[in-house]
């Protein structure tokens, strides 16, 4: 559902029987979005970037725990999310989401801060974009209105 993610394949799927949760492992190739002004480096200069995520959903307990790494340029950088989904100790009918992320980017010299910057506003966009898709499919599935 977002305008940047080329293809998504899911690569594994399993269900724990015992536990009911249900692991998915899934490629996403997405457009490179790195700035243009950045892409004059010729290891950003790529058409597309790689991402892997593994989530686990349990149903019974109402949670989600996802976490993606890029599988591209990991000799340079490390971009890692988690991201976690769950029912609210406060009201059984919303949602708590945390999310973290850890950046860090060696051998691109002077460009390393600018490149950490750059991505640590994107995961945070992500992040933001995210929420607004997760409750977009929720109302559509449950069709609950959305606290404003």
């Amino acid at each position: 559902m977002d305008k940047n993610v080329i293809s998504v394949k899911t690569v594994e799927e399993k269900r724990d029987v015992s536990t009911g949760i249900i692991y998915r492992k899934r490629i996403a190739v997405c457009q490179n979005v790195v700035p243009e002004i950045l892409r004059k480096v010729s290891i950003l200069k790529v058409p597309s970037i790689q991402l892997e995520e593994e989530s686990w959903l349990n149903p019974q307990e109402r949670n989600m725990a996802i976490r993606s790494h890029c599988l591209t340029w990991t000799q340079y950088a490390s971009m890692k999310e988690e991201s976690v989904f769950r029912e609210s100790m406060e009201n059984p009918n919303w949602t708590e989401f945390i999310q973290r992320g850890r950046i860090s980017i060696t051998g691109a010299g002077f460009l390393n801060c600018i490149l950490e910057t750059f991505a640590s506003t994107f995961l945070r966009q992500g992040a933001q974009k995210g929420i607004r898709i997760m409750e977009m499919l929720l109302k559509e599935q449950c069709g609950a209105p959305l606290a404003e």
